[in-house]
């Protein structure tokens, strides 16, 4: 065991919480849905200050861990664009490429998985419902309200499973 497997894990969200999604809303306002747009313009997205800084303090003593509803499909670009932000290179949680359940479901069983080895410190996320399911299994919850809310983005999570 290294000193780093040692230390808490502190989580983030990827979409509005540290990535700023609102220049490709625009492909979920369609009908149907753009999803390959939506996601392809995803390495356009510009850092969020607030979230950015919080990994980065965060750092100091956990170990960061990403958690997205990002499919599994766009993991390069995902990888990138956290290097491009200057971002530690840690392990990077997504969906299934075919896992369309909610957002809340499928982060807090992978928080729950996580949890089962190692100290949970911080989990920071946008979707309101991820944050209100987190807190009531017991774990610590930034809501990060730094970015407007979109409506489209909230059925894309919970009842599409798309983010």
């Amino acid at each position: 065991m290294t000193d780093s497997d040692k230390l808490p894990l502190a989580v983030f969200d990827l979409d509005n919480t540290l990535a700023d999604t609102a220049h490709r809303q625009r492909f979920l306002e369609r009908s149907p849905r753009d999803w390959d747009g939506f996601f392809a313009a995803a390495p356009e997205d510009p850092p969020i200050p607030e979230g950015i800084a919080l990994v980065l303090k965060s750092a100091e003593e956990c170990e960061i861990v990403y958690l997205t509803g990002r499919p599994e499909r766009c993991r390069q670009d995902t990888l990138a664009w956290l290097a491009a932000q200057g971002l530690p290179e840690r392990r990077v949680h997504m969906r299934r490429n075919d896992d369309r359940r909610p957002a809340r479901r499928t982060k807090l069983e992978i928080l729950k998985r996580l949890a089962r080895t190692r100290e949970i410190r911080i989990l920071v996320d946008d979707d309101e419902l991820v944050c209100e399911d987190a807190r009531r299994a017991g774990f610590t919850v930034v809501r990060a309200s730094w970015t407007a809310p979109s409506a489209t983005l909230e059925v894309a999570q919970e009842r599409e499973g798309r983010t």
